[in-house]
């Protein structure tokens, strides 16, 4: 059947469904216990299969890996933990061969101490040229022994940090990881080199890590909670910077996607204005809880943000900084915040599946673009991975606190019966896979037509083969108390069904498909989503 998006292939990104990868942890093709790209190498035969559009990879520059990757220390440079660039150049090749884009991650708003500019600053001393790229200042105080100023971290604890001849430096995430000054022209010209170098190389768009947080207030000023203009979020000065990096990704016909958290939806959209970023991530969905009346403005307030802009919307349930969503969907709360992360948090995890494979279903009917973070399509639990081997600086930050984000980070399981489950054949992962993570394999679920994978692969090949789905229009049906019904267009509809028992279903010619099977009579059952075509 011919593909009925083709004709807006130079707008990909519109419609696509993107893979998350997070190369840690997706397979080991070395068996040193870290994932690798000779394992995504190995595996993309695997998502070509699932149905993916596109790509996108998690930091795989070379790295102290304080914090997984996000503490770049060269962007020129694959970590040997992951490969070679002459192996990234070649996953981009063999990736489009089989049709499949990649994006890759920038982290502009800082680097790792151990980047060669970080280095030079330190050793160059208080008011030299180095130390100017970065935000060094001296302290308050007597002599100089309080930081410059009281922001708050994006992580637990302090975001100074005093060097020895009695300078501060800020980060607003870890100390090995600076904030860079982007106030400073070189610090534009070296990202705007490193775009270009991953362009000429094939990539086809960048996710922005942080995207709202670059520029800062000139001043330093002290935070105080409810003022506006926020000292490091959302400063007008960011505009132009993406102004300046749309021109580069045009001349390439490449994309960016923005790490955007921002309360405000009409700040919001000016990052997508047509000469800006293309898309961004949705926020204020992954975060929802499974509620209807929730869930449907969620939904409305994101079409509505992205309208006067003419920017495709977003959705996506998981990343790897997200618990994993069949257990967020277990619990008595269904929503995420990271302030409220604790351990020992129960969760059902029979509710929690059924209602993300319903989620599913929804996420991959609305208009846009849809991201799909590793492991969401084998339906993986978030991980209680023991304290003793816990790895996440949000964890150790927070004083022990915070369970952190490596639950949902642990390696995939490719194959039941094998040693590590298949993720790779020599040492042990980096981070311990749970007991039962067999019933999870990639080869286990691929046999199964209730499994998961199964659901997900319909779903995708339907996306792909049926009129309606992707960017475009969606009207909302009449329906019940606690049942989400709209339509898209050529007679599309789907409806998810949220109440406490069983519906009836709009009138249709054809069930498509639906996340679990109908009871016996043809009602839709509780926490159940289905595609219908009319």
């Amino acid at each position: 059947m011919a593909d009925p998006h083709s004709s807006r292939t130079d707008e990909w990104w519109r419609d696509a469904v993107i893979y998350q990868v997070y190369p840690r942890s997706f397979a080991d093709g070395d068996g040193d216990g870290t994932g690798d790209l000779a394992g995504v190498r190995a595996r993309l035969a695997y998502l070509a299969q699932l149905g993916v559009d596109a790509v996108w990879f998690t930091p795989w520059y070379a790295s102290p890996l304080v914090d997984g990757g996000y503490d770049v220390s060269d962007y020129r440079t694959i970590d040997p933990a992951f490969g070679t660039l002459a192996e990234a150049e070649k996953l981009i090749e063999e990736a489009a061969e089989l049709g499949i884009r990649v994006i890759v991650d920038i982290v502009p708003n800082h680097v790792s101490d151990r980047h060669p500019w970080f280095r030079a600053a330190l050793q160059a001393g208080p008011g030299s040229p180095e130390r100017e790229l970065f935000h060094f200042r001296p302290g308050r105080g007597e002599d100089g022994e309080l930081p410059p100023n009281d922001w708050p971290s994006q992580f637990a604890g302090p975001t100074w940090t005093q060097v020895p001849d009695g300078e501060w430096y800020l980060h607003l995430f870890t100390p090995q990881q600076p904030d860079l000054n982007w106030a400073h022209p070189a610090v534009r010209q070296e990202h705007e080199d490193i775009l270009r170098f991953w362009f000429r190389r094939g990539v086809a768009g960048v996710r922005i890590d942080s995207a709202a947080l670059l520029v800062k207030d000139p001043a330093l000023a002290d935070f105080t909670e409810g003022v506006d203009p926020h000292p490091y979020v959302d400063q007008d000065g960011l505009h132009d910077v993406y102004r300046s990096w749309r021109s580069i990704a045009d001349e390439y016909g490449a994309v960016f996607v923005g790490e955007v958290w921002l309360p405000d939806a009409e700040r919001f959209a000016r990052y997508l204005r047509p000469d800006e970023l293309h898309t961004a991530f949705n926020f204020n969905f992954l975060t929802c809880p499974w509620e209807p009346d929730r869930l449907r403005r969620a939904i409305d307030g994101t079409l509505a943000e992205h309208a006067p802009v003419g920017a495709p919307a977003t959705w996506v349930l998981c990343n790897h900084d997200v618990t994993r969503t069949v257990t967020r969907y277990g619990r008595t709360d269904t929503s995420f915040d990271f302030a409220t992360k604790t351990f020992g948090t129960l969760t059902d995890l029979r509710l929690g599946t059924r209602r993300a494979r319903a989620a599913a279903l929804l996420t991959l009917a609305l208009p846009g673009s849809v991201y799909v973070y590793q492991g969401e399509e084998l339906g993986l639990p978030e991980a209680d991975v023991p304290r003793e081997r816990i790895q996440d600086p949000m964890h150790f930050r927070s004083g022990g606190t915070d369970p952190g984000r490596d639950g949902c980070r642990i390696p995939l399981p490719w194959t039941a019966d094998a040693p590590w489950y298949g993720f790779g054949a020599g040492a042990e992962p980096w981070l311990p896979q749970p007991e039962g993570w067999d019933a999870f394999a990639v080869d286990r679920q691929i046999t199964d037509p209730q499994s998961m994978l199964t659901l997900y692969r319909q779903a995708l090949l339907l996306r792909r083969a049926v009129p309606g789905f992707g960017d475009g229009p969606m009207s909302w049906l009449p329906a019940g108390n606690g049942v989400l019904a709209f339509t898209r267009p050529h007679g599309l509809v789907c409806v998810v069904n949220l109440s406490d028992h069983p519906v009836q279903l709009p009138r249709h010619e054809r069930l498509l498909l639906s996340s679990d099977p109908l009871d016996t009579t043809g009602l839709l059952p509780r926490d159940t989503a289905a595609w219908l075509g009319t």
